[in-house]
């Protein structure tokens, strides 16, 4: 249809509160706001679909018949239900009622309204899930549990109540008054009847035994409970605990009631054994008492002349006590008993402790070993070991029992003895490292004293080497020019042959090529003997033999030799970027703090796994003067720099460090009375940075 829809018909349909739709038996013409609120959907949206697309698949079928049929039959077609699929993709259930409607165009529309029966569908669901969960608790009670209507009528009788009466629901006859021939041989009221009738509200139960009469229930109001013994039931009768309860409908009136039995029986004959056995009991209770006194006399006794103090505790107070706890803790002529227990400890702090330790052992029942220091009356202190166990694990209000022995001689000489093994271990540790700092320094000496005579020795060849280099490029300028004197002159003069022979000699020689390449070659060997001459003096700048005692020196000279000496080390491993500052001569001992320089750089070398940067940089702040060398490498756990400078400790493998390099740099350092400080993060790398005091150790004199 294309023509629009008459504003008047459009204005009825938003007037109705009802969800509404019109169509021609394809897409979706109209849809008032409330029919889009149910749906989910835009009018837009609607008018793109077709009029039956937003039911569930199961029912779109049946929605399109019904739409169609109001189209081809006149007037308004019985109600139909149908499901819809919303926008959300929840589905709602509809009650439809659809008439069609000719328009003064003549053309014929459906209007389609409907009413959201979800929410009743939900409730009349959750009734009957309800009813049955009831019928299941009732049924699947363990308990033995029947039900009787208002008009005495059995309406259940679960399996367990099968089970104790050994009745079948059917013999019961379902709907009958007879519930009472499963208890008794003649007819007589069960507890469910009188709840029915409301005679044990009105106080008009029937007299049964003595015993046997119905209370009201402590816990359900309404209910009554009561005990009662069933001759008739099994071989010698059973003893059943009955609850009967009123089942009340919405307005408070009773419609019915319920009521459950339990078999009571054994509980009954146990009870009857328990009197039977108490006045036997009583005759061997009074027989070992009489026997426990006795043994109570003789463990006074025991407990007054132990040699170890003994004393019971209830309530952080002092209960029983003997002789030896008194004289330990001079209580002199002052009884214990009633004394508070924190008394005896030192402070309360001590006492707290002791709980804490005491407290989860004795309350599983173990048994308590622990020393520790206590206090006397008089404020003496002293050492005690104690044995603690409670009186009964399941009463913590019977008490402890404590045994206490003064260890104080004994703990004084455990003392003395661990404190000489302490200063033993380490006089040990310094004289281990001390030997093996001084094998370090001896070694490093013999490797200075070598270097420097390897310097020496090369200085004498590298003399006469450049001497002769010189030399030669005297020669060799001298020849050039006379060469070239030779080509100025006129040839025309010379025999044929000799020009002929000149010419064939000096395009064999390639004259011009000599001219360019000779002097580039001279230049290259005097470039290669200065950097010998550097390494030589580096090598005898590192070693210092000649300058083993104190001196001002330059520390950055002596970081830049140092490095030259390891490059050989570095130089795969890293790029080295300085950052130097204008440093002062610094008062110190140069070749010990160039031993420390090496340990320093080749150790960030070697935390390099593969390509990375070695930092060097020096500043000055204040009397001091900083030395940083910063690597790129893996970097320390905290683990690893807690033991760093402790002789011996190395993370290399076997074979490829001693151990010794950081803990020697370390005692370099301090003797200059100077620090070593130490930065690093695992996977980022490390900084070592060396303060050394300008003025040198205090006093002038090496630190200790």
């Amino acid at each position: 249809m294309s023509e629009p829809l008459p504003a008047d018909f459009l204005a009825a349909l938003n007037a109705v509160s009802a969800p509404s739709m019109v169509h021609a038996g394809d897409r979706v013409l109209y849809a008032n706001a409330a029919m889009q609120r149910l749906l989910g959907y835009d009018m837009a949206t609607l008018q793109t679909m077709q009029f039956d697309a937003w039911a569930t698949p199961d029912t779109r079928q049946a929605l399109q018949d019904y739409g169609r049929r109001c189209l081809n039959e006149a007037g308004e077609l019985p109600a139909s239900e149908t499901e819809a699929l919303t926008a959300s993709g929840a589905v709602r259930y509809l009650e439809l009622n659809a008439k069609s409607v000719r328009l003064e165009q003549g053309n014929v529309l459906a209007v389609m309204t409907c009413q959201d029966l979800s929410d009743m569908r939900h409730v009349q669901s959750s009734l009957l899930d309800l009813s049955r969960v009831l019928h299941q608790i009732i049924e699947n009670n363990p308990v033995a549990t029947f039900v009787l209507d208002a008009e005495h009528r059995v309406t259940q009788w679960n399996t367990a109540c099968v089970k104790l009466t050994g009745i079948a629901m059917h013999e019961l006859m379902l709907g009958e008054r007879e519930a009472w021939q499963a208890f008794y041989k003649e007819k007589r009221p069960l507890l469910a009847d009188l709840i029915v009738d409301g005679r044990l509200l009105r106080g008009e139960a029937p007299v049964g035994e003595p015993g046997e009469q119905e209370r009201p229930s402590p816990l359900i109001p309404g209910a009554f409970e009561v005990e009662r013994f069933f001759a008739q039931m099994g071989e010698q009768g059973r003893w059943l605990f009955l609850t009967g309860a009123p089942l009340t409908d919405a307005q408070g009136r009773t419609v019915g009631a319920i009521e459950t039995l339990q078999d009571v029986t054994a509980r009954r004959l146990a009870e009857e054994e328990i009197s039977r056995h108490r006045q036997e009991l009583e005759r061997l209770v009074a027989d070992r008492t009489a026997e426990l006194l006795g043994t109570h006399h003789e463990l006074d006794a025991f407990l007054e002349n132990a040699s170890v103090g003994i004393i019971t505790t209830a309530k952080q107070c002092i209960g029983r006590s003997n002789r030896k706890f008194a004289e330990m803790f001079e209580f002199g002529d002052e009884a214990p008993r009633g004394h508070s227990t924190t008394e005896l400890f030192c402070d309360a702090q001590a006492y707290a402790s002791l709980g804490q330790i005491a407290y989860p052992i004795l309350s599983r029942g173990d048994s308590l070993l622990h020393e520790m220091e206590m206090c006397t009356l008089k404020g003496n202190r002293l050492w005690v070991q104690m044995i603690a166990y409670v009186a009964d694990p399941d009463n913590p209000a019977a008490g402890t029992w404590w045994m206490l022995q003064d260890r104080t001689e004994v703990k004084r000489v455990q003392g003395e003895l661990q404190s000489n093994f302490e200063r033993i271990k380490e006089t040990n540790a310094r004289l281990e490292e001390a030997q093996n700092q001084l094998l370090q320094s001896e070694k490093m000496a013999s490797i200075g004293q070598l270097a420097a005579g390897v310097a020496h020795e090369i200085n004498n060849p590298i003399g006469f080497v450049s001497s002769n280099l010189g030399t030669l490029r005297r020669y060799v300028e001298s020849m050039f020019e006379l060469l070239g004197c030779y080509e100025k002159a006129d040839r025309s003069v010379w025999e044929p042959s000799h020009r002929q022979e000149i010419e064939r000699l000096r395009a064999a020689l390639d004259m011009d090529f000599l001219a360019e390449d000779l002097p580039l070659l001279l230049n290259e060997s005097d470039d290669g003997l200065v950097r010998v001459k550097k390494i030589v003096e580096d090598l005898k700048d590192f070693s210092r033999v000649d300058q083993t005692d104190w001196q001002d020196a330059d520390l950055n000279a002596g970081l830049d030799s140092t490095l030259n000496v390891v490059m050989n080390e570095v130089k795969y491993k890293a790029e080295v970027v300085k950052h130097y500052g204008v440093l002062p001569t610094v008062r110190c001992r140069a070749a010990q703090l160039n031993q420390v320089f090496m340990n320093l750089i080749v150790n960030a070398a070697h935390a390099i796994v593969e390509r990375g940067q070695i930092t060097l940089s020096t500043r000055r702040e204040g009397d001091w003067v900083c030395v940083s060398v910063r690597d790129s490498g893996a970097g320390m756990s905290e683990a690893v720099l807690r033991r760093i400078f402790e002789p011996f400790y190395t993370t290399k493998p076997v074979g490829q460090g001693t151990g010794l390099g950081l803990s020697l740099s370390f005692s370099i350092v301090k003797k200059h009375g100077g620090r070593i400080e130490v930065e690093s993060e695992v996977g980022a790398g490390s900084c070592f940075s060396v303060w050394i005091p300008i003025a040198g150790p205090v006093d002038g004199i090496e630190a200790r």
